[in-house]
């Protein structure tokens, strides 16, 4: 399989999920809309970095996917509640899992990318994980973070945005993994989840459980 740039196959679909964390999210503002600030293509500032696909791509750092259950240095799972499908599409990148309730929304999203080339900061890098998701149309934040996840360095941000005229709940979720020696292997792993606003309550406890079940570590 041949190389693939990060920018071209890391689609940030930064789509959508339910709550997490200690704090109970307050569902009724994710069907409100904020106005962004403008920024200059390419500027980045600690508030609005560029996005990590782009920092990568100028590091020289290239992507290749790979099925999550093909890694042998690392394991990379997500759970599927009763009542979810695998769904595949021939425009996702090969190797991406993606899981549907329904035929449409909510759906859950997992892709792998083994990193080459240039050299780089997983510290830095980490810190545009957000970016595409804060550019989308009417993005309102509803929780973020940028602490490590299962020791590796991450950054997670939920929030609701527009989509094709409707309101959307989002979470998303980028680690950048090293795998077991001795070759350490770097991986950048995407993880989304993504539902409709309105209904972000009622598909709160199988989003959740995604969520939750969702693991990084070395074998």
């Amino acid at each position: 399989m041949s190389r693939h740039r990060i920018a071209a196959t890391l689609a940030l679909l930064v789509i959508a999920a339910a709550g997490c964390g200690d704090r109970s999210p307050d569902y009724t503002s994710l069907l409100t809309t904020t106005t962004k600030a403008t920024q200059a293509p390419g500027t980045d500032t600690p508030d609005t970095p560029v996005p990590i696909s782009q920092y990568l791509e100028q590091a020289g750092v290239q992507g290749q996917p790979v099925a999550p259950d093909k890694l042998t240095d690392l394991t990379v799972t997500m759970p599927r509640p009763k009542g979810w499908e695998q769904y595949s599409n021939p425009s996702l990148a090969p190797g991406t899992r993606v899981i549907a309730k329904g035929d449409t929304y909510p759906t859950a999203m997992l892709m792998v990318f083994q990193l080459a080339g240039g050299d780089f900061d997983p510290a830095k890098a980490i810190q545009h994980g957000n970016a595409d998701a804060q550019a989308t149309e009417n993005f309102k934040e509803l929780n973020s973070s940028l602490d490590n996840f299962k020791g590796f360095p991450s950054s997670m941000i939920e929030g609701s945005y527009d989509l094709n005229g409707q309101r959307m709940h989002s979470y998303n979720r980028i680690v950048i993994a090293t795998g077991s020696p001795p070759a350490n292997q770097r991986y950048l792993i995407q993880f989304t989840v993504t539902g409709y606003a309105a209904k972000a309550q009622a598909e709160a406890p199988d989003i959740e459980a995604i969520i939750d079940g969702f693991n990084v570590a070395k074998k």
